[in-house]
C-alpha cells in the first residue's frame, strides 16, 4: 500500500483494515469487485476515511484504531457507494445548476449524498458507523436521490449536525481537499476502468435478483440501460407509431387486390400504403414555460421530418383547460399558441380525434398535471413529459392522484 510517508504517532493497522474489507466483501458480495478496486492511501489529515474521484481511498490510522471491524465494514460499503453512484460527477452537475459555490453547499451536498446511501445500507451483517446520518435522523423520507434531498432540508435546522458530520472527500460531492492526490498521482483509476468496475457491479446484482436492497437495483437498472437522448426517444416513439400497422393505411380501387381473381365479378379493393397523419396536441396552460413552448414548436417541426417532411399531413391543437380548432403546419415558427388557464387536455385529445381525416398518431406534449381521458384512442399516442422537480406530496392522502399518463401511451420525457 502506497500513500503519505510515516511521520510518527499511530501506525496505520493494515491486517485490520482489509480485515473489514474482506467481511464488507462477505456480506455485500455485489459490491466486492468495487471493493478490492479500491486503493487504500494512508492519511493523517483526513478526520475518518474518504475517496476522491480516482478511487482512491484515504484512510487514518487512528480512526481505524478505534473503529470497530464491524463499523470498519460498513465504512468501506459507504465510501465505495459514494464512488459507485457517481456523487462526484453528480454533486459538480447540481452545483453549477443550483449555482452552489461554497463550502457549506458542497457539505450539504455530501450529507444529501450520505442519506441517499445510508437509507438501506446496513443491516444483514453490516453495523451502522457510529454518528451516521440517515433520512430518517434527519426527518426525511426513505428511498430519494442526493438531488432530492438536497432541496429538503438546510444546515441551520440541525446546528449539531457538523459534529455527526463525516468528511467523506471529493468523491462525495466534487470539491478537491487537500489530502487529494489528483488526477496524476499514483494508483488512480482511469474513467475507462471506473466505468468498468460499475458495469460489473451492475451485472452482479442484475444476475443476482433480490439479493440486494432496491436502491441498488434501481441503480444497476440505470448502470446497464442509461437513458437516451430524448429528442431521439421522441423521434423513435413517433416513427415507431406512424409504421405500426394500420397507421396510414387505406383501400383504394386504383389498383385491385390479388385476392379480386378467387371471386370473379367481384373487384376487392387493396391496401393502399400513404402517408400517417400526426396531431401535435400542446399544453398552453400557465404551468408551461414560454422556454418550453418554444421546445414543443421545435418537436412539432421534428414530427414533421418524421413524417417525410408532408406538412399538410400534421395539424397542431393548443389546449389548456379548452382546446382551439386544428391548424396545419406550415412553418414551425407560424404557429400561434394560445392558452394560459388551467389544464384539462381531455378536450384536446377529443378536438385531435374530430378532426377529419382522422389523425393516425396523437402526439401531445405536456407538463402532465392534467387529467387523461378515461378510455384509450383509437389511434396511436405519443406523450412528450417536459421535465419538472419533484413533487412533495403526501401519497397517503385518499385524494392524491399522481400525475402520470395512462399505460396505453408512450412516454418519453423531455429535458
Amino acid at each position: 500500500m502506497s500513500g503519505e510517508a510515516s511521520t510518527g504517532g499511530l501506525e496505520l493497522d493494515r491486517e485490520k483494515l482489509f480485515a473489514a474489507r474482506l467481511h464488507a466483501a462477505r456480506v455485500r458480495p455485489y459490491l466486492a469487485t468495487a471493493l478490492f478496486a479500491l486503493h487504500p492511501v494512508e492519511s493523517r489529515r483526513v478526520p475518518t476515511m474518504a475517496v476522491d474521484r480516482h478511487w482512491r481511498c484515504y484512510v487514518s490510522p487512528a480512526f481505524v484504531a478505534r473503529t470497530p471491524v464491524e463499523e470498519l465494514a460498513g465504512v468501506w460499503v459507504h465510501e465505495v457507494s459514494h464512488l459507485l453512484r457517481d456523487h462526484h460527477g453528480r454533486g459538480d452537475r447540481v452545483a453549477r445548476a443550483r449555482g452552489l459555490t461554497g463550502a457549506a453547499d458542497r457539505l450539504r451536498i455530501n450529507i444529501a449524498a450520505d442519506c441517499e446511501i445510508n437509507d438501506d445500507a446496513y443491516g444483514d451483517g453490516l453495523v451502522p458507523p457510529e454518528g451516521v446520518l440517515t433520512p430518517q435522523s434527519l426527518g426525511l423520507p426513505e428511498g430519494k436521490l442526493m438531488e432530492d434531498y438536497l432541496g429538503r432540508f438546510r444546515l441551520e435546522q440541525w446546528p449539531n449536525l457538523m459534529a455527526a458530520w463525516l468528511d467523506c472527500g471529493s468523491g462525495a460531492d466534487g470539491l478537491e481537499r487537500e489530502w487529494d492526490l489528483g488526477p496524476d498521482g499514483a494508483h488512480g483509476l482511469s474513467e475507462q476502468e471506473r466505468d468498468g468496475i460499475r458495469f460489473r457491479v451492475a451485472q452482479g446484482i442484475t444476475g443476482r435478483p433480490g439479493t440486494a436492497p432496491k436502491g441498488w437495483q434501481r441503480w444497476a437498472d440505470r448502470a446497464l440501460h442509461p437513458p437516451q437522448p430524448w429528442r431521439e426517444l421522441l423521434g423513435a416513439a413517433v416513427r415507431t407509431a406512424t409504421s405500426g400497422a394500420g397507421a396510414g393505411e387505406d383501400h383504394s380501387h386504383g389498383r385491385p387486390s390479388r385476392r379480386s381473381s378467387a371471386l370473379p365479378g367481384i373487384v376487392l379493393p387493396s391496401l393502399r400504403r400513404r402517408p400517417p397523419r400526426v396531431t401535435v396536441v400542446i399544453d398552453t396552460s400557465a404551468s408551461v414555460s414560454d422556454g418550453e413552448l418554444g421546445s414543443a414548436l421545435l418537436e412539432v417541426a421534428a414530427i414533421t421530418r418524421a413524417v417525410g417532411g408532408r406538412r399538410d399531413l400534421v395539424s397542431v391543437v393548443s389546449c389548456d383547460a379548452a382546446a382551439r380548432i386544428a391548424h396545419p403546419v406550415c412553418q414551425a415558427e407560424g404557429i400561434t399558441l394560445i392558452g394560459g388557464g388551467g389544464t384539462d387536455l381531455r378536450t384536446g385529445f377529443t378536438v385531435a380525434l374530430r378532426a377529419r381525416p382522422r389523425p393516425d398518431v396523437v402526439v401531445v406534449l405536456t407538463d402532465g398535471q392534467t387529467p387523461w381521458p378515461a378510455r384509450r384512442p383509437d389511434c396511436r399516442t405519443v406523450v412528450g413529459l417536459f421535465a419538472r422537480p419533484v413533487r412533495h406530496v403526501d401519497e397517503d392522502d385518499p385524494d392524491y392522484v399522481p400525475d402520470r399518463p395512462p399505460d396505453w401511451a408512450r412516454v418519453v420525457r423531455i429535458g
